[in-house]
């Protein structure tokens, strides 16, 4: 009998987390060919939304995300990481379309409780919840929410993650890893007391209150921003590298400029993982011409920002630390994976 050949795609199994950079290019946006004239930004890496000309000043953007590696507080991230990537594009978020799929065995209080939430972080954003689909299913083993969202912004304001240029800064809001420290407090939160205090824990917890970026990406446009990318799985690290691979850009960064909460550095030390890898919704990554500018307009309005460095016209992408140099790579699985599995 002879030997059976794979492919290299069958051979090819998939990790949990993203799909590494090589596949989607070959495997997902490769076969993707239909190319419609009102589409006027579609699939790429790195990029958080597509967008439709439906005026000809006007743009429809929309984004599409799971929410897959927790089941705590589900509603309200739904709803944050997809207006995130709305607003990445200099976006207003107007509305969303939403997906629930619960086990079997579920509960209707279970199910308005996640109903609320939603409606919670909506109302906040003043969003509208368009429609969507709600199931229960032997598929999942816990509750799966997939959310697409809808925004508008004026086709000359429209931003991308392709659009930092060499001698821009690079700019981030807030602090890195703030939603993977939320998620790993509140699923490890036993575990953890026994390392750490209880209001230390409950603080790391509360970050899930810091996850929308939706005024960080509108004051930034309003400031000059030239590109966007909301920081989520792979974290910094791995957004750092996707604006760079978008914008076909060199990047040099100073780590020590990077800002972390200590709750992040000490939970990531304890479970031994990298904090500039995990998953960082309430941060966006801006290049802008002028950085100092963005990180003012930003203070003024209470959201912490940093410049923590540049855009070059070099193909390295590095990060500088005690006087040596690591070259980024194409983010690999989610540091949070290593924890929650």
């Amino acid at each position: 009998m002879g030997t059976k050949t794979l492919s290299l795609q069958q051979a090819t199994i998939l990790k949990p987390g993203k799909i590494p950079e090589k596949i989607l290019k070959r495997s997902v946006i490769a076969p993707l060919r239909v190319k419609r004239d009102e589409v006027i930004l579609g699939s790429g890496v790195g990029e958080d939304c597509g967008a439709v000309l439906c005026e000809p000043d006007e743009v429809l953007v929309m984004s599409t995300d799971p929410i897959t590696g927790t089941a705590i507080d589900i509603g309200h991230l739904a709803v944050d990481i997809t207006a995130n990537d709305i607003a990445s594009a200099g976006a207003e978020p107007i509305g969303i379309l939403l997906t629930v799929l619960l086990p079997e065995e579920s509960n209707e209080a279970e199910l308005k409780t996640i109903m609320s939430d939603v409606n919670a972080s909506c109302e906040k954003l003043n969003l509208s919840v368009i429609g969507g689909h709600t199931e229960v299913t032997d598929v999942v083993n816990r509750p799966v929410l997939s959310v697409t969202g809808v925004g508008k912004v004026k086709r000359d304001a429209m931003i991308t993650t392709s659009g930092a240029k060499p001698g821009m800064d690079l700019v981030v809001t807030k602090y890195e890893g703030l939603e993977g420290t939320a998620i790993i407090a509140s699923e490890k939160k036993e575990e953890l007391l026994q390392k750490f205090p209880e209001d230390f824990i409950d603080n790391a917890i509360h970050f899930n209150t810091m996850l929308s970026v939706v005024k960080d990406g509108l004051i930034a446009a309003g400031a000059g921003a030239a590109a966007m990318h909301d920081v989520t799985e792979g974290g910094i690290f791995g957004a750092l590298w996707e604006m760079g691979e978008a914008s076909g850009v060199g990047l040099s960064v100073d780590i020590e400029k990077i800002p972390l909460r200590q709750e992040t550095v000490e939970i990531c030390d304890y479970f031994k993982i990298d904090p500039y890898c995990l998953i960082s919704s309430g941060s966006m990554l801006i290049a802008a011409p002028n950085g100092s500018k963005v990180v003012t307009a930003l203070e003024q309005e209470e959201i912490h920002a940093a410049v923590i460095g540049s855009c070059d016209d070099t193909n390295q992408r590095v990060v500088h630390y005690d006087g040596q140099t690591r070259y980024l790579k194409p983010p690999a699985a989610d540091e949070f994976h290593k924890v929650l599995g």
